[in-house]
């Protein structure tokens, strides 16, 4: 059992934070989320139970806070995300919360996956 299946389920990003997550696909391997925090804006604490590949569409500054409210990351402080990267991975994230402290909106779509597969599998076209 993963820590993630101990996240409560209205900890889930469709079900605390539904102004910032929308729903565009899932089946029992992938959930696919488009999510937008606008510029100012901050997400109610929520999960993410499942890593996930994230396309950036739209790049901004922001902080995320663990369920208490101390800062886990701040983007300003990491070169990297200086300048906005096409896409990301992202493990499963406990809960928190993001906001967005930059001038732009932060929209991007993430496919969860469902069933990481194991090390050494070969993807499916190869």
């Amino acid at each position: 059992m993963s820590p993630s299946d101990s996240w409560p389920e209205q900890l889930d990003a469709l079900a605390a934070a539904p102004k910032h997550h929308k729903l565009l696909f899932e089946n029992d391997a992938v959930r696919m989320l488009d999510t937008r925090i606008k510029a100012g804006d901050r997400t109610p604490v929520h999960t993410h139970r499942w890593p996930a590949a994230l396309y950036i569409l739209s790049w901004s500054p922001f902080v995320r806070r663990d369920g208490q409210g101390a800062i886990l990351l701040d983007s300003r402080t990491v070169p990297s995300l200086a300048t906005p990267p096409p896409a990301l991975w992202s493990p499963a994230l406990a809960p928190h919360s993001l906001e967005n402290v930059g001038p732009c909106d932060l929209h991007l779509i993430s496919v969860e996956m469902k069933h990481p597969s194991p090390v050494g599998a070969k993807a499916p076209n190869g």
